[in-house]
């Protein structure tokens, strides 16, 4: 016997790839394993026993009939048995070689070719339903796809991330107003019955299944290697749907197998039909062995004729019925729209509207799973739902940013305030909102931040950082935040993208905005209505401006400090800034200004000046401020100014004067006169010598005059006694004057890079100057007396 087993691999395949074959291949499958069957005993029985059996005729040549059986033939079962009795007797004189020559010899060439060879027949046809039947599977360009899609399916199948996934927007459409049905669904089922139940009895109701559903034990545990894993699982479904997509050698390798069992069924079924009768019991044989046997006519009988005409039919009749699947087939292939898959049902029962629809191979491959079980192509939807995506992802920073570990972040800012800054995450973690204490958030290169309603739990939060990380505000947030949040700083590409709920945050008191506006829209400078921010006190805006935003006149009334950094973008229109009446600090920084702009003079309150990083060459415009009286502070750093006019003694008021990395090579002697002075900075210039009325600045505190060509000190300097920081590194100095023993407050003295060759021992006299205070090289400081080191190296 020959096991059927030895056939198996034309038609084996892997376990999995059962959820793609439809009822129709699975019932075409037994058909064939059936047929196959047949086919195996047929030719078992064609190789084990006699084929055929042959005996001479006595009739004479002249009386030779075409048929020389014909009186075998059965007419009843009496005349064949009479027939027999007349035959008795007769000798043929031929020994078992020449019967076995005869048998072989009329096999050949009497017995038609159909019942000779009807068992292999059956078992070729057979193999090559099977083969067509697997193909797909086998062939190369396609197995991959089915095997990448198989892998991916059963991972996405038995995902725990499925399960809660489903289970939470399930929850979510019993809450949800727009899932009436869901919920008039689960009211009844809960038993309320007559609908003459109570508001609150409806809401007991609705809220236990909710809790049920959306809270089961077995789908929050939810450990990290297991969020890992589906986290991976969306990326190799993107990818896949990707190159799935992109073709249908899928669908057309499907239609082409199933076009071919179609020919090959009506053409085994023609020919079966036709030749199915050839199938006889018995059959005459005329073969020229006269001289070799003595006979030339024999009647044969064909031992398994009547078996193999009873196989023929079954077999015809499993052809027949896999010719129909087959057609049923090629009906369902073009029937429907096999290349397109809408998972709308999907979409309603799970409430995942983001499911999209896909297409081609993809498409293809769905339909056929949907015809094993739906149950595979909803729980696969899960994993083509974005908001699946970042609720996955979300689980996943929760599990890696514990309230522990984020506690650890921790620290107080510049302001003072106990901040929180996360930096390069996927999101936001829910653990955030935890941390009552945080009174600063800082959000750096975060995308797509949704702030959910935990917000609230925030009660101390008062500043907010923005930095690259779009964020999404939902009302009840909004709300929360418009009266407690009092400072906020966005950085973003544009200042478009600033969200539109930042300017409606009534409380707060600084608002902080970096981006560029459009090429198209620089000039005009269009920023959002301010006219909500009824406490705004700080507004800083770094941008590439071409005027002064018109809406900053919405807060004339309250705003205090104004800073405009612009990159070097030359800043045009500055006429608004005389309707800042109140204004108190103003930066113009990098604005491109040659000139210090006029509208600054009618600025009566203004206190302090930043005109930092511009290209000012000329400064005669100073004697206008002497119109701002409380002008305290003055910063003309970073430009290109190589002398100050003499009117600078206009400014009496003035405490603080900034004019570090300029082009000055020397000081006016009518600084002296701005009496007021205590900060004085004119370190990265080019100054060879100090005026002596430098001594006049009897407040002054503040003298940075490093990296300069000073070769010498004007004795009158040491008369400012008042001066706790003297900066004079990197200049030329060849000595240091003993007066400096009149500086007894100094405690910052810096003589580095110079040509010092000692130091006075009269230092010892600056009762404030200690080692840690003293910069200078450590050759000098040797040089000074022990009893001076010892003062300087006291605690």
């Amino acid at each position: 016997m020959i096991p059927v087993a030895e056939f198996k691999q034309f038609a084996e395949q892997q376990p999995a790839f059962k959820v793609l074959k439809p009822w129709w291949d699975v019932l075409a499958e037994y058909l064939t394993i059936a047929m196959l069957m047949i086919g195996v005993f047929g030719c078992t029985l064609q190789v084990t026993q006699d084929k055929i059996i042959c005996l001479p005729s006595h009739e004479p040549r002249e009386n030779l009939s075409e048929a020389p059986c014909r009186q075998l033939l059965p007419r009843g079962v009496s005349e064949q048995m009479g027939g027999l009795q007349q035959l008795s007797g007769l000798k043929n004189n031929l020994d078992l070689q020449q019967y076995s020559f005869i048998n072989q010899l009329c096999y050949e060439t009497a017995l038609h070719w159909y019942a000779k060879y009807f068992p292999y027949l059956v078992v070729i046809h057979t193999l090559i339903f099977m083969v067509c039947t697997s193909f797909w599977f086998k062939f190369p360009g396609t197995s991959s796809k089915i095997e990448h899609f198989i892998s991916i399916l059963g991972k996405c199948f038995d995902s725990p991330w499925t399960t809660r996934a489903l289970s939470e927007v399930s929850g979510e459409n019993h809450k949800g107003p727009a899932a009436g049905r869901a919920a008039a669904t689960v009211v009844t089922t809960a038993g309320t019955g007559t609908g003459k139940t109570g508001e609150g009895e409806k809401e007991k109701v609705l809220a236990e299944p909710e809790k049920v559903v959306t809270e089961p034990p077995a789908v929050t545990l939810l450990d990290k290697k297991e969020g890992e894993q589906a986290k991976a699982l969306f990326e190799k479904v993107k990818k896949f749907r990707v190159h799935v997509e992109e073709g249908d050698i899928l669908y057309t390798m499907y239609i082409r197998q199933t076009v071919l069992k179609v020919c090959k069924f009506l053409a085994i079924l023609v020919y079966n039909l036709v030749y199915v009768e050839k199938i006889s019991f018995l059959v005459a044989c005329r073969v020229e062995t006269s001289e070799v046997t003595g006979y030339a006519s024999f009647c044969c009988n064909h031992t398994k004729a009547h078996l193999f005409s009873k196989l023929a039919f079954c077999y015809i009749s499993f052809v027949c019925v896999y010719g129909i699947t087959c057609l049923y087939t090629l009906y369902w292939l073009f029937h429907r729209p096999l290349k397109e898959y809408s998972f709308r049902s999907v979409r309603e029962e799970t409430g995942m509207n983001d499911i999209p629809d896909v297409k081609n191979d993809f498409a293809f491959m769905l339909h056929l799973i949907d015809q094993y079980d739906s149950l595979y192509s909803k729980r696969f939807a899960v994993f083509l739902s974005e908001v699946s995506e970042s609720r996955l992802k979300q689980l996943n920073l929760n599990h890696e940013w514990t309230p522990e570990k984020l506690r650890q972040k921790l620290q107080r800012n510049a302001w003072g305030r106990l901040e929180l800054a996360l930096c390069m995450l996927p999101g936001l973690p829910d653990t955030v909102f935890e941390l009552s204490e945080v009174e600063a958030l800082r959000l750096e290169a975060i995308c797509d931040i949704t702030f959910p309603p935990g917000l609230s739990q925030l009660v101390h939060l008062q500043e907010l950082s923005l930095l690259h990380s779009p964020a999404r505000l939902p009302f009840s947030s909004q709300i929360f935040l418009r009266d407690r949040l009092k400072v906020i700083r966005v950085k973003c590409e544009e200042l478009r993208e600033v969200p539109l709920w930042v300017f409606g945050l009534r409380g707060l008191e600084e608002l902080h905005l970096e981006g560029l506006f459009p090429p198209e829209l620089a000039r005009a400078a269009t920023l959002e209505s301010l006219r909500e921010l009824k406490q705004l006190k700080v507004l800083s805006l770094r941008s590439n401006a071409g005027k002064v935003p018109a809406s900053v006149t919405d807060v004339a009334g309250h705003l205090q400090r104004l800073s405009l950094h612009n990159d070097g973008a030359r800043l045009l229109a500055l006429n608004s800034l005389k309707k800042l009446v109140v204004l108190r600090e103003l930066e113009l920084v990098a604005c491109g200004l040659e000139r210090i702009p006029h509208a600054i003079f009618s600025l009566g309150a203004l206190q302090e000046l930043d005109l930092k990083d511009n290209h000012l060459r000329s400064i005669e415009e100073i004697l206008s401020f002497q119109h701002c009286r409380k002008l305290v502070t003055l910063r003309l750093w970073h430009n290109q100014i190589a002398y100050i006019p003499e009117h600078v003694r206009k400014l009496r008021s003035l405490e603080q004067l900034y004019l570090s990395h300029n082009k000055l090579e020397t000081l006016p002697t009518q600084l002296g006169l701005c009496f007021g002075l205590r900060l004085l900075d004119v370190s990265h210039n080019g100054l060879r010598s100090l005026p002596p009325e430098v001594g006049l600045l009897q407040n002054l505190q503040h003298l940075a005059l490093s990296y300069n060509a000073l070769e010498a000190l004007p004795e009158e300097l040491f008369f400012c006694r008042k001066l706790r920081t003297l900066l004079l590194g990197y200049n030329h100095l060849s000595h240091l004057s003993p007066h400096i023993a009149a500086l007894r407050a100094l405690s910052r003295l810096e003589l580095k890079g110079n040509r010092l060759e000692a130091l006075p021992e009269e230092l010892g006299s600056c009762t404030g100057l200690k080692k840690a205070g003293l910069l200078v090289e450590d050759t000098l400081y040797e040089g000074l007396p022990a009893e001076v080191r010892e003062r300087m190296e006291e605690e």
